[in-house]
C-alpha cells in the first residue's frame, strides 16, 4: 500500500490523550466465527436474504431490522446472539494488536465496539487481547456507529475529548462515526480494500505502529 509519508509524519506527530479501537477486524480477527454465524441463521431461516457476513461494522439489530420483516427481527437476533456467543474458534488477536496495546499509557485507551457487552467479554477472552476498564458496546449507547454517540461515549469514558483521540477502524460505517465525533482516524485494511476506507492514514497491520509515552498523551510513529 502507498502512503502520503509527508502527510503522515505531519499527522502523526501530535500528542493524543486517548485511543479509541474498533474490536473485530482491528484488534482482533472474528470473520469466520461471524460469517459462520450468520451463515447457519440464514440456513435456519430458510432465507435467500444475503446477511453480508453480518454486516460487518453495523449493530446486528440494525442489519437483521434492514433485511427482515419486523416480527422477525428479535427472534433472529436472539438466534444469532447464542451462535455467535457459542462460536469462538479462531478468533484470535491481529498481529501487533497486543504489543500496541501494551505500548499505550494505562487508562489512555478502550474498545467501542457494534457488539454486545457479552458478545465482546466472549471475544476479548477468546483473543487474548487485554480489557479495558471501561469500554464501549451497543448496549451502551441509543445510536450505533455510523452516528457519532459510541465514539464521544468512548471518549467521555477516558475523560478526554475526542478531538484529542485516535480512533481505530476498519470499516466505513465506524470510520464514519469517529470523524464525525472528531476523532483522527486510522484505517486498517482487511474487511474492506483500502480504497473504501475513507481515514486520515490507511494501514495495513498494526505492525506498522510505534507508541512513544509523553508527559501529556503519547504519539504515533510509522515503522515503514
Amino acid at each position: 500500500m502507498t502512503l502520503d509519508l509527508e502527510q503522515a509524519s505531519t499527522l502523526l506527530d501530535r500528542t493524543f490523550r486517548g485511543a479509541l479501537f474498533d474490536m473485530d477486524g482491528t484488534l482482533i480477527d472474528s470473520t469466520p466465527a461471524v460469517i459462520r454465524s450468520w451463515t447457519q441463521l440464514a440456513s435456519e431461516m430458510g432465507s435467500t436474504t444475503r446477511f453480508e457476513g453480518g454486516g460487518h461494522g453495523r449493530p446486528a439489530r440494525e442489519l437483521l431490522a434492514s433485511v427482515l420483516p419486523a416480527d422477525q427481527v428479535e427472534a433472529a437476533l436472539a438466534r444469532v446472539t447464542e451462535l455467535e456467543l457459542a462460536d469462538t474458534d479462531g478468533v484470535i488477536a491481529l498481529p501487533g494488536a497486543g504489543e500496541l496495546l501494551a505500548g499505550l499509557p494505562e487508562h489512555a485507551w478502550t474498545i467501542v465496539t457494534s457488539c454486545t457487552l457479552r458478545l465482546a467479554e466472549v471475544r476479548i477472552a477468546a483473543a487474548g487481547i487485554p480489557r479495558p476498564d471501561r469500554f464501549v458496546t451497543f448496549d451502551d449507547v441509543t445510536k450505533g456507529k455510523p452516528d457519532p454517540e459510541p465514539f464521544l461515549t468512548g471518549a467521555e469514558r477516558l475523560g478526554v475529548p475526542a478531538t484529542e483521540c485516535v480512533a481505530f477502524e476498519d470499516a466505513p460505517a465506524g470510520l464514519e462515526a469517529a470523524r464525525a465525533a472528531g476523532c483522527v482516524t486510522i484505517a486498517m485494511v482487511g474487511t474492506h480494500a483500502g480504497a473504501e476506507l475513507d481515514a486520515d492514514i490507511v494501514l495495513e497491520s498494526l505492525e506498522q505502529l510505534e507508541v512513544e509515552r509523553v508527559p501529556d498523551g503519547f504519539r504515533l510513529s510509522l515503522t515503514l
